[in-house]
């Protein structure tokens, strides 16, 4: 949609993927003016951007969907188990159409400032080409990757050859048939695209920092008798999945320790579970991610799938993970180890040499040069904060959110969804909030409707602001903590704490409590008329 003359509005919402086309059409339908601002050329947010091969999702597609219609569930159709990249985005396109919300949405159009304006009581927010709006919401759905991480390595503009980021994939793709082809980075987007891209390559070398845990997908095409129970049991499934513990319909398997269970009978458990398919591993024992010698036993089966399936010895205990499980977000994959096997393809442990440098021909680590065609970075993210860090943000007095989160040194929130000293400014799946451990979905669907909840018990109660409490926001950040302290989730160096990212200061920005629990504490915060929070009229200030 082309930019209007009215530039002010009752919400500004910056992103059109799952949380900005929701909050859209909860706010419009609510009757509020509202405009969506994306930077890409049209809706999906991240399933816009990220094209790579091999791109999926890990969440089953069936609950990888909006729940609020009725209508929509009824008319969508998944083809199978995991959906991937393009099915995504041809859903969201569905529901942008079904719903009109293009209207609304402008795009191609890159937020650079959002600053409260004490005075007016109003977000007055800028565009990269210098359009200046007024908003009296602001709401973030930018998501929690988005901000490509391309490490700082000497002499990558002197590389000869092409490179990509499979975060900003060319829509066109990339041919690579007949190439060399290096892939720095083995995390989900790597380990996705390497088994495609070593099917088409003429050769294909993996440079490995971190290897990690991957447990078989397992997908499959849906048949129609499955779809049919499905949508006929959606109530079922929606109620399930908002009052558990990760938005996935997986359920504790064993309510027991794996420390209770012989070598012999965990193996069992373990191979039950692995040729399931799917995210269960995690919850085959109640303290996989609470006590590090159970956490080991299911570290160990994984290795042990390593040794089985790869053939070289040498190169199975480069691809062996030896932290704790979980502590890095684990990745469903489909024929990874496998391609190990391949004669076309090599493996570089860069934590034993480190790369030095990219040179005009490829890359050379400490050890030796890699002549290469093309260079993809699988590297991931500046997660969490990163997409709000690319905004400059700033609230009461001009702080700016960067400063007051001393760059990610101490975030602090409160629920995910609000910042003391920010007024009328609302977060979706913020830092400190469930986020990034759930079935984003479940949890963008929670924020957008709190959020939406509350911002029209503000208008029909005469309140012009809203501000997080500085005490409730500290509580709230201690309980986060306090929580995640007692998991293993927090004792890895992953995305999850800003390690990825090179003089990131590190912080585990996850509610782990899990999405039952979170739910429940947000609908009391709003039934105690928005505990925790100040709000103002034009005469009073109520806390």
């Amino acid at each position: 949609m082309k930019s209007t003359q009215n530039n002010n509005f009752d919400a500004i919402v910056i992103g059109a993927g799952f949380s900005g086309l929701y909050m859209l059409q909860r706010l419009r339908e609510a009757g509020f003016s509202i405009r969506v601002f994306e930077a890409n050329g049209d809706v999906g947010g991240v399933w816009y951007a990220n094209r790579y091969p091999g791109a999926k999702c890990d969440s089953d597609s069936i609950i990888y969907n909006y729940t609020f219609s009725e209508e929509i569930l009824q008319e969508w159709t998944w083809t199978s188990r995991f959906p991937e990249q393009a099915e995504i985005l041809s859903y969201l396109n569905f529901v942008a159409d079904k719903l009109d919300l293009r209207r609304d949405i402008q795009f191609n159009t890159r937020i650079t400032s959002a600053h409260y304006d004490e005075v007016n009581k109003k977000w007055k927010i800028q565009t990269e080409d210098g359009a200046i709006l007024s908003a009296k919401y602001f709401i973030s759905g930018v998501g929690l990757l988005n901000a490509a991480n391309v490490p700082n390595i000497k002499g990558l503009d002197s590389f000869k050859g092409d490179w990509y980021h499979t975060g900003k994939w060319p829509h066109e793709g990339v041919d690579f048939k007949g190439k060399r082809v290096g892939v720095i980075g083995t995390g989900s987007s790597g380990i996705q695209s390497i088994p495609i891209i070593a099917q088409e390559a003429d050769h294909l070398t993996v440079f490995q920092r971190t290897p990690g845990y991957c447990t078989p997908a397992r997908n499959h095409p849906y048949d129609p008798e499955f779809i049919r129970q499905t949508k006929a049991n959606y109530s079922e499934i929606r109620n399930q999945t908002r009052h558990s513990l990760t938005g996935y319909l997986d359920q504790l398997i064993n309510n027991r320790s794996a420390l209770d269970d012989t070598p012999e009978e965990r193996e069992r458990e373990y191979q039950k579970v692995w040729e399931r398919g799917g995210f269960a591993m995690g919850l085959t024992y109640n303290d996989l991610m609470l006590n590090p010698a159970a956490n080991e036993t299911i570290g160990e089966f994984i290795r042990s799938k390593i040794s089985e399936t790869v053939k070289d010895p040498e190169v199975a205990e480069k691809l062996k993970p030896t932290y704790l499980y979980g502590s890095k977000r684990p990745v469903l994959d489909t024929n990874y180890y496998e391609t190990f096997n391949r004669e076309n393809v090599s493996l570089v442990d860069v934590k034993r040499a480190p790369i030095v440098e990219i040179t005009p021909k490829g890359i050379r680590t400490e050890e030796a040069e890699y002549e290469l065609d093309i260079i993809v970075f699988a590297t991931g993210f500046d997660g969490m904060t990163g997409p709000l860090f690319k905004i400059d943000i700033r609230g009461k007095e001009g702080v700016s959110l960067k400063e007051k989160w001393a760059n990610g040194g101490h975030v602090r929130t409160y629920l995910g969804i609000a910042n003391a000293g920010f007024p009328n400014m609302f977060m979706v799946t913020g830092p400190e909030s469930p986020s990034a451990l759930t079935n984003l979905p479940v949890s963008i669907e929670q924020h957008v409707e709190w959020i939406g909840d509350c911002i029209e018990y503000l208008r029909e109660n005469g309140v012009e602001t809203i501000e997080a409490n500085v005490e409730a926001e500290e509580a709230w950040s201690k309980h986060c903590r306090e929580i995640a302290d007692k998991t293993l989730y927090s004792k890895g160096d992953s995305w999850y704490t800003g390690a990825n990212i090179e003089g990131k200061p590190r912080g585990f920005l996850i509610y782990v409590g899990g999405v039952g629990n979170y739910r429940k504490k947000c609908d009391e915060v709003a039934a105690k008329g928005y505990e925790g929070f100040s709000l103002s009229t034009n005469r009073e200030t109520v806390s």
